[in-house]
């Protein structure tokens, strides 16, 4: 099991990620859950360096360009200097900005170059009785994939964040049979892109509205892999919840 920790905006401080950082260090030590943190990107900068422990860093984000005119972007070499071995790419919220399938699929490029895992989060914003939500997830798998060889898809990880079902309760995020059919169509989607057993090797992670109640019903549940965790990664009695009830 993953759980990637997407610390979002809500950690400013460096003192605060200390804390989150040490806790997820004594988890780590006690389970078998693999945990990788995502801090903004000076707070990565301060927290990742020379890291050694079993707790991985990721960005949130990455810039598509490598170019030195590009004020404000933080690319993936920096971020691969600074400690981080992973990064989200696609996240809804950079979607919601603006961000095309053609720019992910060129900030996946980037990450895969510098050594990065992409965590590429692919989902719908809405449910219809077409099922043309179907066709939008091909579509983010299809474009994000087709420019990369076969040896580095087998370095991707998909997170399947279906946006309206963020901010909602556990109740009434997804169930658990409604997540299986997901990931099955995930991979299903994978194995146009991989050959033979190699979308079984994919990483296929949920991130929605899930908290310690609902976590482990849901891996049980289903087939998925892990969690890609917003708001309950930075409250420390939340995040050690999710942890133990997947590790049980």
């Amino acid at each position: 099991m993953i759980i990637i920790a997407n610390w979002k905006a809500y950690v400013p401080d460096v003192a605060r990620g200390k804390k989150l950082v040490a806790l997820a260090k004594r988890l780590a030590s006690t389970t078998k859950i693999k945990i990788v943190l995502a801090p903004s990107a000076p707070v990565l900068g301060l927290l990742a360096a020379g890291n050694r422990s079993r707790v991985a860093f990721a960005a949130q984000d990455i810039s598509a360009s490598t170019d030195g005119v590009a004020t404000g972007e933080s690319t993936a070499a920096a971020f691969a200097s600074a400690g981080a071995t992973y990064t989200i790419v696609g996240h809804s919220e950079r979607r919601a900005l603006g961000e095309t399938d053609a720019v992910v699929a060129e900030k996946m490029r980037r990450a895969l170059a510098q050594g990065l895992t992409p965590i590429l989060c692919v989902g719908e914003t809405q449910r219809d009785a077409s099922a043309e939500y179907l066709t939008v997830l091909r579509t983010q798998i299809g474009t994000a994939l087709e420019p990369l060889t076969p040896k580095e898809r087998l370095g991707v990880i998909i997170a399947y964040e279906p946006v309206w079902a963020i901010g909602k309760t556990a109740a009434e995020a997804i169930s658990g049979s409604d997540l299986t059919e997901m990931v099955l169509y995930i991979r299903k989607v994978l194995g146009e892109y991989l050959s033979h057993k190699a979308p079984a090797r994919i990483p296929v992670l949920y991130g929605g509205s899930v908290d310690p109640t609902n976590v482990r019903e849901l891996a049980a549940a289903s087939q998925v892999d892990g969690f890609l965790v917003g708001r309950a990664s930075v409250n420390p009695d939340s995040f050690t919840g999710l942890v133990k009830a997947l590790h049980t």
